[in-house]
């Protein structure tokens, strides 16, 4: 069991960053491909204002911005793990992100048969100057997909469909026991996928 919830862990490190990528965005839910270094991992997303739920088939990750915590669920464990979450650590990607100096636009593509407006956008983090692509779909006004410059990650959603989100969707389960051993800190995560 603990090499299983050290790989859950790693891979809710990657869903994590994204969190902070949709906060505040219109309410929606989609289907979700993340394709990173260490691999291609999917599931499914909701968003509410200023919280999110990744599911995965590792596990669950809510992200609470309103209360500044992150949750990793392990269903077939009924457990869960719980970090403080700083949201000003990770690239926001609703429109206009976190540290954006430049915006250019760079055409128009469709995603997913969605029309959208391509983006260059650089941004500090960390100090450091980063670019990143960016594509925002016409009428909903959000990313449907998002790029490293480089390609060495990509988030797109597919199938979205907007609206309220059910509230308990960004609870913790009744009757989940807490476990903290071995969860690496959010420093540690960030490092580990590039950001």
């Amino acid at each position: 069991m603990k090499n299983r919830v050290k790989s859950f862990v790693l891979v809710a490190g990657i869903y994590i960053l994204i969190s902070a990528s949709v906060a505040l965005a219109a309410d929606f839910s989609a289907d979700m491909i993340n394709r990173t270094k260490a691999g291609v991992f999917k599931g499914k997303i909701f968003v509410s204002k200023d919280k999110t739920r990744m599911e995965t088939p590792e596990g669950i990750t809510i992200t609470r911005m309103d209360k500044k915590a992150v949750w990793i669920i392990m269903p077939k464990e009924k457990m869960y793990m719980e970090q403080a979450f700083d949201p000003g650590k990770a690239a926001a990607t609703t429109e206009k992100v976190n540290g954006e100096i430049e915006r250019k636009l760079l055409g128009q593509e469709t995603i997913d048969g969605r029309k959208t407006d391509k983006y260059l956008v650089t941004y500090t983090q960390n100090r450091k100057k980063e670019t990143m692509l960016q594509w925002i779909a016409s009428g909903i006004g959000m990313p449907v997909k998002m790029a490293a410059e480089d390609n060495s990650w990509t988030v797109e959603y597919k199938n979205i469909k907007t609206g309220k989100q059910p509230d308990q969707l960004f609870e913790v389960p009744e009757g989940y026991e807490k476990f903290s051993a071995g969860m690496p800190s959010m420093k540690d995560m960030f490092k580990k996928f590039g950001r």
